[in-house]
């Protein structure tokens, strides 16, 4: 039995939702209220110490980060093959979705966090707010969001999250005026991980961010027209989420 623990909006849970679409693997699914801090309760710490979403469980053994899960699920379902059978190709692949994890998704964050939690956070008292925050695990994702809670997008880190898009689209760029997928001539891992990423643009009007690199446009477009993108992710957020942000 598989079942994913996630929330819509998270651009990793959204990459293993892309690869168990891509493979139709069936699974169970509970949301988990990341408004409402419920990664942080006692029961959700226990499948996820550090408190992040997704964490995917088979036969009642969990998994937490999103590029291991997606290697595991790729090594279980390999008839629908995501990795690279070229050894540079596959090499390329795990650089991608290297990067993701030591750079853009905290880019990511930094933008991302501000609209969907500001929001939530302005209907309680500053008091309760920080106490919030002060119970997230990690340290440095703790620091990240009270910087962004206090400042808002006028935050150092906000800036630095979109000079690190920038760069991350420069290079998207270069690679893919030559091949069709990230890592080469087959779509991979890498692409299932980067395509939340331009979720996140289309869903918050950044799209002018590429615009003017028509390799990365190209790459986009395809990406969204896979069926794959349509289960996992859709063309928008739930209406719940949008009336939190509103």
């Amino acid at each position: 039995m598989i079942e994913l623990y996630d929330h819509p909006v998270s651009p990793c849970a959204q990459k293993v939702r892309l690869v168990l679409a891509e493979k139709s693997v069936d699974y169970q699914h509970h949301p988990v209220d990341l408004a409402a801090k419920q990664n942080l309760t006692p029961e959700y710490l226990q499948l996820n110490p550090a408190g992040l979403v997704p964490t995917l469980v088979i036969d009642g053994k969990p998994i937490p980060e999103s590029t291991v899960i997606c290697e595991l699920l790729d090594d279980l379902y390999p008839e629908v093959a995501l990795r690279p059978t070229d050894p540079f190709e596959l090499a390329q692949m795990r650089l991608w979705t290297k990067r993701l994890d030591e750079s853009l998704h905290a880019a990511c964050g930094a933008l991302q966090w501000p609209m969907f939690m500001l929001p939530v956070l302005a209907k309680m008292s500053e008091e309760d707010a920080e106490a919030l925050l002060a119970r997230v695990p990690d340290p440095v994702r703790r620091g990240r969001q009270q910087e962004l809670y206090r400042k808002g997008m006028k935050a150092p880190v906000a800036a630095a999250g979109v000079n690190t898009y920038d760069k991350f689209l420069a290079d998207m760029e270069k690679f893919l005026s030559d091949q069709p997928w990230l890592a080469g001539q087959s779509f991979s891992l890498a692409d299932t991980g980067v395509m939340p990423y331009f979720q996140t643009l289309k869903q918050f009007g950044w799209t002018a961010l590429y615009a003017d690199r028509p390799a990365v446009t190209e790459w986009v477009q395809r990406c969204f027209s896979r069926p794959s993108y349509q289960t996992a992710i859709g063309e928008s957020m739930p209406a719940t989420l949008l009336e939190q942000m509103a």
